[in-house]
């Protein structure tokens, strides 16, 4: 008698490059958490092939997958709908395959409020908010801040087109400014400085504005992860910020909620933090 054997619901992350992502062990671990059977892939794919890459995933027995650097922008036009999030951040990091039909969706934003709120315990209302970089990681993230009312948020970029563009798109939700890296050093420290840029990490130049820093005070937070301090951490503490920190939690704050869309259950992510040493 041949005993069959089951067939698992495939996800997986879709990034150029992608090797180094912990998506895999996160979800392996929230799988194993909430009883949940299923397989966790790295998928790369260049710009140029990220839609042929996604469509064979699907019509191979894909069931959704998460969406890195640098496709959080080009994977809005493969999805046959949107969720709110998504289309205002004009941006996803999250597709689910419907049968024939692909539905995009943002949880990087939810992911930082939790981790930024509930982990971190930093409160937003009536701060003021400094952003460098304005890509697609910026795009994910300024409507779920504006919903908490901050003072205001600027967005500075190398170049101020980009920035501005933002500021003019989520302008109706709340103050938001687009400037210069350099323009930054004519206005008041920020009380929280969030990096959404990847400088430093391939060893150019980072255009982290001293300025925005008041000593003891400004939180700064890296959405970029590392299993060493990544150069915005290492340069906040020497600029004596008031607190660091990387974004590993919100990582695993956005992969629960991708889970959860996908799923249909949200895991906990305290016992996933714990466990990956380079996230405390």
């Amino acid at each position: 008698m041949v005993q069959e054997t089951a067939i698992l619901d495939r996800y997986g992350v879709v990034g150029y490059p992608v090797a180094h992502s912990k998506s895999p062990v996160i979800h392996q671990q929230f799988a194993e958490q909430t009883g949940e059977s299923l397989i966790y892939e790295l998928v790369e794919a260049s710009p140029d092939d990220l839609e042929s890459v996604a469509r064979q995933f699907q019509r191979a027995g894909g069931k959704g997958l998460n969406v890195t650097v640098p496709h959080k922008t080009r994977a809005t036009r493969l999805v046959d709908e949107l969720s709110e999030s998504a289309s205002i951040a004009g941006a996803l990091n999250t597709l689910k395959f419907d049968e024939d039909r692909i539905v995009g969706f943002n949880t990087d934003g939810i992911g930082l409020i939790r981790d930024l709120r509930d982990n971190w315990k930093f409160e937003i209302p009536n701060t003021r908010i400094l952003v460098l970089g304005a890509g697609g990681a910026t795009q994910g993230i300024l409507a779920p801040l504006l919903d908490l009312e901050p003072a205001a948020i600027v967005i500075a970029n190398r170049t101020v087109a980009k920035a501005d563009a933002l500021a003019n798109h989520f302008g109706a939700l709340g103050a938001v400014e687009g400037m210069r890296f350099n323009d930054v050093r004519s206005v008041e420290p920020f009380d929280l400085v969030i990096n959404a840029t990847s400088a430093g990490l391939s060893g150019e130049s980072a255009p982290f504005p001293k300025e925005a820093i008041r000593r003891g005070h400004t939180a700064c937070y890296d959405l970029s992860y590392a299993l060493h301090k990544t150069p915005f951490v290492a340069w906040a503490e020497q600029m004596d910020a008031g607190r660091t920190r990387a974004g590993w939690g919100m990582l695993i704050e956005q992969a629960a909620e991708s889970f959860r869309i996908w799923r249909g259950i949200q895991p906990e992510t305290a016992h996933v933090l714990n466990r990956l040493p380079a996230a405390n």
